[in-house]
Parts: C-alpha cells; structure tokens; sequence
C-alpha cells in the first residue's frame, strides 16, 4: 500500500509502503465507539466528592434538649436538614467508572481509526522530523508548511525527542505523543496524524504481535 511522504519544507519526495493489515482495515463504527467510550471512561477522574453527617466537621453537642422547649428534637447541628450539615446521595470518590475491554478489541479500533486517517488523507508521513534547539517558532515553521496548516494535529513521534515535546507543547491544537503509545481516543480528537516514517515500523513492532 503505497502513500506519499513529504519533507519537512511540506514539498513531496516520493512514496512509503505501508502494512495493509494496520493501514487498510475495515472500519466498525460500533466497535470504535465502544473502545473510545471505554477509553473516555478510564481516564475520567472522580472529583467532586461530599461529606455525610458523620464526617462534617462539629456537631458533638445535642443543640437543645429533648422536650420542654416547643421546638422540634434533634440531635446534632450537623443533620443534612441544617445548613452546614451533611448532604445526603451526594456525589463521592469511591465511585468507579472503569471499564474493561479486550485488548484486541482496543488495537483493532486503532487501526479502524488509522485506516480512516489514510482514506481521508488525513495521514501527513515525513521522510524525517527533527529541530536542532525546542523552539516554538522552528515548529510553527515546519507545520505551516505542511498540508494540515492551522488545523488540529497530534505528532506522533518515533522516540521520546524533547527538543520536539517542548517546541510543539505550546502551540494550540497541537499534541505530541509516541507511536508505541497511539489509540483510537487520542486519533479521533486531533484531524490530522503527522509521523516520521521511521515510526510506522515501531507501530508495527508494537501492535502487529
């Protein structure tokens, strides 16, 4: 499956093979769905968490006694009646939102997700990537000059290139991640995948077992 690589001056320089069993899949809506819902779900992270009567700070003393004042009894100033008191089926930390899927399901969505990329040649491939300092502006250069332009994009990198991290982690729209990393989730929330093409042979390694 041939495709055509770019250099980092966005002009073309020929063309790569790229492996049919990762490249030209055919795409399951369904079952991209289910792993990027799973996905989204394992990373969610449970913030907001409310206190129950027996945990709110104070309270220990019986505000008033039991009869003789006309009032009606209670027992603590902490009752989830009270302003200040405990909150009753409020939100809490120990709930847990994980949820399990095969991980072949999770490497088939990938390649569902990368084959989608190439059919709406959304895919830039370069012969190389690589800045000699992490300057912001050298990255916004190369990108310019590439077909996805002003458009969202993730990098997914061949090994962990610092000068590449912190030259791109500022600029909007533009993430950085390994190729041995890559899923479905992140694939689906940028519209452009710009990899070296040396990288495609670590895809390879990593999820062709």
């Amino acid at each position: 499956m041939k495709y055509t690589v770019y250099n980092q001056e966005g002009k073309e320089v020929g063309t790569t093979l790229l492996p049919k069993e990762i490249f030209d899949v055919k795409i399951s809506p369904d079952l991209v769905h289910q792993v990027v819902v799973s996905q989204m779900a394992n990373r969610r992270k449970v913030i907001a968490h409310t206190k129950t009567r027996a945990e709110v700070r104070g309270g220990g003393r019986k505000p008033w006694r039991q009869k003789g004042t006309g009032r009606a009894r209670v027992g603590s100033i902490r009752s989830p009646l009270w302003k200040g008191g405990g909150v009753i089926f409020g939100p809490r930390k120990e709930r847990v939102f994980k949820k399990e899927i095969p991980k072949k399901m999770k490497r088939l969505a990938l390649f569902m997700v990368l084959s989608g990329k190439i059919k709406n040649n959304l895919l830039i491939l370069l012969d190389k990537l690589k800045i000699e300092k992490p300057k912001t502006k050298e990255m916004t250069e190369i990108l310019k000059k590439l077909p996805c332009k002003n458009e969202s994009s993730l990098i997914a990198l061949p090994e962990l290139n610092k000068n590449l991290i912190l030259a791109a982690r500022n600029i909007p729209d533009i993430e950085t991640i390994q190729a041995k990393d890559l899923n479905a989730l992140d694939l689906l929330s940028f519209k452009y995948l710009i990899m070296p093409k040396e990288a495609i042979k670590l895809v390879k390694e990593t999820f062709l077992k």
